[in-house]
């Protein structure tokens, strides 16, 4: 009878070798070397953790703050598709122009996949945005304060929102107050939209200044109270000098006093001279040339 030997060979595993990178540098850390031995183990600073893989010089570092992920030396990578996420950059829009809409996949490891904005299905959701085209070109419509818009973008079954801010940067191209020299914003203040009160020749409160000029000079349309006041009153001891003293004044607006001896439309002309101070909203002007039988005024107020 014959015996048979049978041998089972067993690998021989080099669990006690182990590898070395290089250093690792960064702007934000600098790893003196990467260590990772053939069952693998992690190895760890105050800056980063290092898991190594087995069998190879590879590993996935990983920072907490920045949070950031990196994979060294890995030949193929599976990452699972965890959400959607779109943006615009800048987070606005300027009213009548456009902006690029942009979409990743989000994956579970913190890393991103970019999508092309032409495979996203893109919609409104809400605010003054007049449409999104194929390749995720945003288009806003005209606004009379910043306002928010809502859109969103849909792909391979995820979807996500983003807020996109409209910017008035045009004072005087909206609905029905477009074009008619007073701001928008001042008008649906005041009015609401596509209200004829707010014309600017209108003068809702009866207090004989229309909006226009009400507008111009920072008062309130509606309310009869709120109106410009002018007065001259002679100075003491001094009886070639006047003074002007009118209200209310604003920063930001100009104020120029006009003369004249006749009242005709080509005979005003700006008063030099005069000696000017402030208390509050209120202002005075002194003409130390008030030497005429008759000398009218005016107040011309410019709001840039």
């Amino acid at each position: 009878m014959k015996l048979r030997t049978s041998i089972l060979i067993l690998p021989c595993i080099p669990w006690a070798i182990t590898a070395h990178a290089g250093p690792h540098t960064s702007a934000n850390y600098t790893v003196t070397a990467d260590t990772t031995d053939a069952g693998g183990r992690r190895t760890t600073s105050t800056n980063y953790t290092n898991d190594g893989s087995a069998g190879l010089i590879a590993g996935i570092a990983t920072v907490a703050s920045p949070a950031e992920t990196a994979k060294a030396g890995y030949i193929a990578q599976l990452s699972e598709v965890a959400g959607l996420l779109v943006n615009a950059s800048p987070a606005s829009v300027d009213e009548l122009a456009t902006r690029q809409l942009a979409a990743w996949q989000l994956l579970d490891d913190a890393s991103y996949l970019e999508v092309s904005p032409t495979a996203v299905a893109w919609s409104v959701v809400a605010g003054p945005l007049t449409g999104i085209s194929a390749a995720g070109l945003a288009s806003a419509g005209p606004v009379y304060q910043n306002t928010p818009a809502t859109v969103q973008g849909s792909f391979a079954g995820l979807s996500d929102g983003f807020a996109l801010t409209v910017l008035n940067v045009l004072p005087d191209n909206f609905g029905s107050y477009a074009g008619d020299g007073l701001d928008d914003s001042w008008q649906n203040q005041y009015f609401g939209q596509n209200n004829p009160a707010a014309a600017p020749g209108a003068d809702p409160d009866g207090d004989g200044q229309d909006n226009r000029f009400e507008f111009t000079a920072g008062l309130e349309p509606t309310d009869p109270a709120s109106r410009f006041l002018l007065r001259i009153e002679p100075v003491a001891g001094q009886p070639a000098h006047k003074r002007l003293i009118f209200s209310p004044r604003f920063d930001g607006r100009t104020y120029n006093i006009l003369t004249s001896t006749t009242l005709a439309t080509d005979s005003w002309s700006a008063l030099t001279g005069g000696i000017v101070s402030d208390n509050g909203e209120e202002r005075s002007v002194t003409d130390t040339d008030a030497t005429e039988g008759k000398k009218f005024y005016r107040v011309q107020v410019v709001n840039p």
